[in-house]
């Protein structure tokens, strides 16, 4: 029978991530994807500590300020616009109406990043465009626009060679310091619309040379194909989100499981098949929560919840477990 799909069979890949694995991510929204679906695994992973980026080199910058560890933001560095304090480095999430709290929230999370990359043994990074914001009057890269104006920038494409080369720099001297370390590179899935559909692919496809590049130069670099697989793949609209710019749920999670197959051990999947389940259970809200029938129900779901936190005592279970705790009489 013939196939009507190009099917993209995941490989192995030549090292694996596992729940002793630290993992940070930054990228575009969809990191935020992949990055959800790790923490509800119960991975250590910490996910956009500058928030959404989709531009390479502002995630580069994130990187190496982090890696810096002591260049913490300043007043000088926020601006205010439409009420809201903001920083040219981030995403709006961390916009707020009053500067301190602003600038509290950015220092937070900078120092929670910096604290965990020394321990970090796996890091993904997902180019969503080449195309960047450049601030007129200094030349800055805006990882958010803001929604500012556009008189407020000039725009440009990223070369292949100045991703590849800032990528490659940054990496380098976090290797140095963590010999352990495996990169990940992909890239965004989400359509970039703003100057049109051709803008769009030339994007890509410079994102797409860059990562093949840094893959060349850094035996520790390895490809990820979120792109082609919603690209040529699944190739098709009804994998993209109402907006025809995301992609679907459905679409996501035929990536994530890709990701699965070609990341993790049949061990780490048994885990995670385990983990699922009984999350599945903990949201299960019954007819009658009195009855004896569902309070054995819930007794076996915290045995099995038990059994699990003893053969992995460094994972978290105790919203589950709190989750339980509430269904039963006893």
């Amino acid at each position: 029978m013939p196939q009507f799909r190009t099917i993209l069979s995941p490989a192995p890949a030549p090292f694996r991530i596992s729940h002793t694995d630290r993992l940070l991510l930054l990228g575009s929204c969809f990191t935020e994807h992949i990055g959800a679906r790790l923490a509800a695994g119960k991975f250590g992973a910490l996910t956009n500590p500058f928030g959404i980026a989709y531009n390479p080199a502002s995630m580069l910058q994130c990187l190496e300020r982090v890696l810096a560890a002591d260049r913490y933001f300043g007043e000088a560095e926020l601006f205010q616009n439409a009420g809201l304090w903001r920083s040219w480095a981030h995403h709006g999430q961390f916009a707020k109406a009053d500067k301190t709290a602003a600038l509290v929230g950015i220092n937070t999370a900078y120092h929670e990043a910096a604290k965990w990359l020394p321990g970090c043994n796996r890091l993904l990074l997902t180019f969503g465009t080449a195309d960047v914001f450049l601030l007129r009057d200094t030349d800055q890269i805006a990882a958010n626009n803001h929604k500012m104006p556009a008189a407020h920038f000039t725009t440009r494409r990223l070369s292949v060679a100045e991703i590849v080369d800032s990528a490659t720099a940054v990496l380098e001297k976090i290797r140095a310091k963590k010999p352990d370390l495996q990169v990940i590179v992909t890239v965004s899935p989400v359509r970039h619309l703003r100057e049109g559909a051709i803008a769009n692919q030339r994007s890509k496809a410079t994102l797409v040379l860059a990562c093949d590049d840094i893959c060349r130069q850094l035996p520790y670099a390895h490809y990820f194909p979120a792109y082609e697989l919603l690209l040529d793949d699944l190739r098709d609209y009804r994998f993209y989100a109402a907006d025809m710019i995301h992609p679907s749920e459905v679409a996501v999670d035929y990536i994530w499981q890709h990701f699965c197959d070609t990341y993790f051990s049949g061990e780490t999947k048994t885990l995670l098949q385990a983990i699922s389940k009984l999350q599945t259970a903990a949201q299960h809200r019954p007819l009658h929560p009195d009855a004896p029938e569902h309070q054995r129900f819930v007794e076996a779901q915290l045995a099995a919840l038990e059994h699990l936190q003893q053969d992995w005592p460094s994972l978290n279970f105790e919203p589950e477990r709190q989750q339980f705790s509430t269904l039963t009489t006893h």
